[in-house]
């Protein structure tokens, strides 16, 4: 989070809540006319995507092998299972097909490539991820919390997409199934299922820019002859360079699933998964904005502040195991177990300070080892179904999920290596390694979340709904740091986390929604006595239009939103402990307001064109009225398209898209100790791509990003520091289906 612009910084005009509802009301009757005169036009020409359909005509949320742009349905916002259409909140799934199109291998490439998120990507190995400007904490594999804490992360930016069907983006709080509702978004990945009674399956080789190259396989198989024991494998490996000097990252995927039909209403499912990242010779914080005299620099793109012997090494791996049974009243009961376990082993180098240009003033250099193991066990219920009351039918969800999460992390001083960099304009990674101490405790930590919820969805009249629910939460997370000999503590019980929804149906493909939710949220940021601020409280109000065309082929939205925060963390600029930069900064609490609205179109528009395009724009204030979180854009475009061609050409494939923001700043002291504002401008990225399919089994893909090769970068808040994004980049890939 930034330093609060100075008083006299000019302000943007805002665009209020009823302005907003104006303009929206009028849009969204705009996108609703081209697909439903399409409709009226060539309904029975109309080629839909393929429906999926699960139990007894249930929607599935499954995109695969659907060939779609959106989904059934989605479960991320309530336990219940509803349409886009059907919840009352902003919803994005970034199918499979997607992710196959744009070349999405990646969760850091989901968040850049979806509607109303965006990254700050400020190392080469960290990034945060933001959403109406706020940071996202929410990072799930099927509803549950991973192991992500922003400080420590080691790789899980890079988590590979190899394994999931469908990663789904709920925008707004998320207390509802998330626990401590985070108020920017949650990010769902939905994990593949074993779902074949046939051997299938695809394998593909890719290679690019950066010498980068890669090998994917996915097979699923029937087990018995009966076709109610089946299983599914998938491996992945990349291996490559990067537009950074030095810097090379290697990836490995291994994922194993069953699924048992148990009874023709039971079903068991389970399996493991393993994924490991390497990063070598990663940076540890940006490059300096300022020369010693107060001039800027201007870096090649390539400019590291890593060393050779620099590494981020992690290892992620989990296991888990589903029970589901449907009752013959169509009641469900969902049992599950997750654990977790991720190992990091790290040895880094942080280099800081405004070089000179004749290299008389060096950059001070602090080498950093540290190794961190952390556990978690997840436990899960869920009881959902229909009930009758006053002869209409209606839906209930109860569940409970418990959360523990152990972290342990151990460190090695360094004896040598802070010596600097005399001439970082020359420096080129040669730093010698340093000596380093035996591996001592440096701190350790355990948090308990417990959550008690329950939702209903009532079908009040033939065209109004109403959902509503509520969380009760146990929240406990405490600390210690070895080295300073402390302790900190949190402890909250009986937190109460309301929900609320109502929609609409104004006709047969367009609805009206609004929700409401309360907002608590533990926050890890601390105070310059390194000490936890307290949990952030607030309010999320959201009011919008949906459509659903071409029976679910085409989803359609508008929003505005409204989201009001205390106890927010603002960064101070001061670091907790100059000599110990993993601390990071001191932060004060303060208010925040985000007004703003969001567009979104996806799926199918026309035979053969799928269609991702949406639009985001909001405004944040601090409880002074200035802009705060300037770190995050506030005005988004993410664009994506295919038209795969008809009759002669009909295996020929092509896309492209356009992603857009507007500019970032923040304020850093400069060398000669102002105040100085560093601006990244608005900037556009070009991404293009082109599949031919050779045979029925065999397809070539190309996909080219960034292709007008522009240069720009993120920012670290930290003494003034940034780090540039990929210049161009092109990516063929070879993959066979069987």
């Amino acid at each position: 989070m930034p330093i609060t612009a100075p008083s006299g910084e000019h302000t943007r005009n805002r665009l209020r809540p009823l302005t907003m509802a104006i303009h929206l009301l009028a849009l969204g009757s705009a996108m609703a006319a081209l697909p439903a005169a399409a409709q009226t036009a060539g309904e029975e020409d109309m080629l839909l995507a393929p429906i999926s359909v699960t139990g007894q005509g249930e929607r599935s949320p499954v995109t695969e092998d659907t060939g779609s742009y959106t989904a059934e349905a989605a479960r991320t916002a309530t336990p219940l299972s509803l349409s886009l259409r059907e919840t009352p909140q902003s919803v994005t799934v970034v199918t499979q097909q997607r992710m196959e199109d744009q070349d999405l291998q990646t969760i850091l490439d989901v968040v850049n490539n979806t509607v109303g998120v965006s990254v700050n990507r400020y190392e080469t190995s960290r990034a945060q991820f933001n959403a109406r400007g706020f940071e996202i904490n929410a990072l799930m594999i099927d509803g549950v919390p991973t192991i992500w804490d922003q400080p420590w992360s080691s790789g899980e930016i890079f988590s590979s997409l190899a394994m999931y069907d469908r990663v789904e983006v709920v925008r707004g709080a998320n207390g509802l199934m998330a626990g401590a509702g985070d108020p920017s978004a949650s990010l769902n990945m939905a994990r593949k299922r074993a779902n074949s009674t046939y051997l299938t399956g695809s394998v593909e080789v890719s290679g690019g820019t950066w010498d980068t190259w890669g090998t994917l396989g996915d097979v699923s198989f029937a087990v018995n002859e009966a076709g109610t024991v089946r299983a599914r494998l998938v491996g992945e490996y990349t291996d490559g360079d990067s537009w950074i000097d030095l810097h090379s990252n290697q990836r490995e995927t291994l994922y194993g699933t069953m699924d048992i039909d148990l009874s023709e209403n039971t079903t068991l499912w389970f399996g493991l998964s393993r994924q490991e990242n390497n990063s070598d010779a990663p940076m540890w914080g940006g490059l300096p904005v300022w020369y010693a005299d107060g001039s800027r620099t201007d870096w090649s793109r390539s400019k590291t502040t890593s060393a050779e012997w620099s590494k981020w090494d992690s290892r992620y791996e989990t296991r888990f195991i589903n029970l589901d049974h449907r009752f013959d009243n169509d009641w469900e009961l969902n049992l599950s177990y997750t654990r977790g376990e991720r190992n990091s082993e790290s040895y880094l180098l942080y280099l800081s300070g405004n070089p000179d240009k004749t290299g008389a003033t060096p950059m001070s250099s602090f080498p950093g080892m540290y190794k961190t193991r952390t556990v978690q066990d997840d436990y899960s219920v869920r009881l959902s179904g229909p009930v009758m009351l006053f002869d209409r039918e209606h839906d209930l969800a109860f569940g409970y999920i418990h959360s523990k999460q152990q972290f342990d992390a151990d460190t090695r001083q360094a004896l040598t290596g802070y010596g600097g960099v005399a001439d970082f304009d020359s420096y080129d990674g040669d730093f010698p390694a340093p000596t380093w101490s035996s591996l001592i405790p440096y701190g350790s930590g355990e948090t308990i979340q417990k959550g008690y919820y329950g939702a209903t969805r009532l079908n009040l009249t033939d065209d109004l709904k109403v959902v509503l629910g509520a969380r009760v939460s146990e929240y406990e997370k405490t600390e210690l740091d070895y080295l300073r000999n402390t302790r900190s503590e949190q402890k909250v019980s009986g937190e109460v986390t309301p929900y609320a929804g109502v929609i609409y149906d104004l006709n047969q493909q367009l609805s009206a929604y609004a929700s409401y939710t309360n907002i608590f949220q533990p926050q890890s940021e601390k105070n310059a006595s390194n000490q936890q601020l307290q949990p952030i409280i607030g309010e999320s109000y959201e009011l919008g239009l949906k459509g659903e065309f071409y029976n679910g082929a085409l989803n359609t939205s508008a929003a505005i939103f409204q989201i009001k925060q205390e106890n927010l963390g603002v960064n101070t600029g001061d670091r907790i402990d100059p000599q110990e930069p993993l601390l990071g900064f001191a932060y004060v609490e303060s208010e925040a307001v985000s007004e703003g609205f969001e567009l979104e179109l996806s799926g199918e528009l026309l035979p053969g064109w799928n269609v991702s395009a949406g639009y985001t724009q909001f405004d944040i204030e601090d409880g002074q009225g200035k802009d705060t979180n300037t770190l995050y854009p506030t005005r988004i475009l993410r664009t994506f398209t295919t038209y795969r061609f008809s009759g002669e050409w009909d295996r020929l494939t092509i896309g492209g898209g356009v992603n857009w923001q507007d500019s970032i700043y923040t304020y850093a002291i400069n060398p000669s100790d102002d105040l100085e504002k560093i601006e990244q401008d608005a900037y556009a990225l070009v991404n293009l791509m082109a599949r031919y399919d050779i045979t029925d089994n065999l397809s070539a893909q190309i996909n080219a990003d960034n292709v007008t090769d522009e240069k720009y970068f993120d920012i670290f808040d930290a003494y003034g520091a940034m780090t540039y994004g990929a210049p161009r980049s092109v990516t063929a890939t070879a993959k066979y289906r069987f």
